[in-house]
């Protein structure tokens, strides 16, 4: 099982001055990928909370760990610092990553100083990922069974990061499965008139089916499935959403097919 947990570090994010959009973004990638999501955490740039989450997802042999924040100059920037910790390695200046730093710094006219040497820190037995629009690399580390991936908080480097670097290595790494997913939109009736509907849904066949409120009788039914081969994903999924727009149309519901 490819399962995994996303770990978003930041102060920031918990007292609700910034949105989480990065775990949002990565869980929805991560799931098309065909990782098998369980949990999204935040957590404050604190050692405790950090190295806890961590030793936890360690101990329960999580396939793949990715973190975002806490990479950059500034002194509460410690992600490195922590991860060195818990996997009781050296933290050292990885001369990869500092080749980086110093070849972005010159192009971009930055003094190379304390601060900025400081993100070339990684544990010993890290790789450095490329940061096309900042200074400070990304981590990769592997650990007995564990992929620990560490970016950055800041979403346009983060995004960057993941599709140019780390989504090709996953895909080479991962499950080979095909997502298929189907979106429908219904207005007309109410969400509890047709759970049981969603609740026969789900017996028909290898599919996840989430219904969603958006308002009064306008709900959104999410269905996807996925599979080593595409056609039986889309198959899947077809035979349910097929099942979907008879019975609640026989409810009164008008339907939209989205996606």
């Amino acid at each position: 099982m490819y399962t995994t947990w996303i770990v978003n570090i930041g102060n920031e994010l918990l007292i609700g001055k910034t949105v989480n959009t990065n775990g949002a973004w990565l869980a929805r990638k991560l799931t098309l990928l065909g990782y098998d999501v369980r949990r999204i955490i935040v957590v404050p740039d604190a050692e405790d909370e950090v190295i806890s989450v961590i030793k936890d997802a360690l101990n329960r042999k999580i396939k793949l760990v990715i973190t975002t924040g806490g990479l950059g100059p500034t002194f509460d920037d410690r992600t490195s610092e922590f991860l060195a910790k818990v996997l009781n390695q050296e933290l050292v200046i990885n001369e990869d990553a500092f080749k980086m730093i110093e070849k972005t710094c010159k192009e971009r006219g930055i003094e190379v100083n304390e601060k900025i040497i400081k993100q070339a820190k990684m544990p010993k037995n890290a790789k450095p990922i490329p940061n096309v629009y900042g200074t400070a690399p990304g981590i990769w580390i592997e650990h007995e069974n564990t992929i620990i991936i560490a970016l950055p908080g800041v979403p346009k480097e983060m995004i960057a990061m993941f599709e140019q670097y780390v989504e090709p290595k996953l895909k080479e790494i991962g499950p080979k499965l095909h997502f298929v997913e189907k979106i429908l939109e219904i207005k007309g009736v109410m969400e509890s008139e047709i759970a049981h509907i969603v609740e026969q849904g789900l017996k028909l066949g290898k599919v996840y089916i989430k219904s969603h409120p958006k308002g009064y009788k306008e709900i959104e039914i999410h269905v996807y499935s996925s599979d080593k081969i595409r056609e039986k994903a889309i198959e899947e999924v077809e035979k349910v959403v097929k099942y979907l727009i008879n019975e609640i149309s026989k409810k009164g519901g008008n339907i939209v097919e989205v996606m």
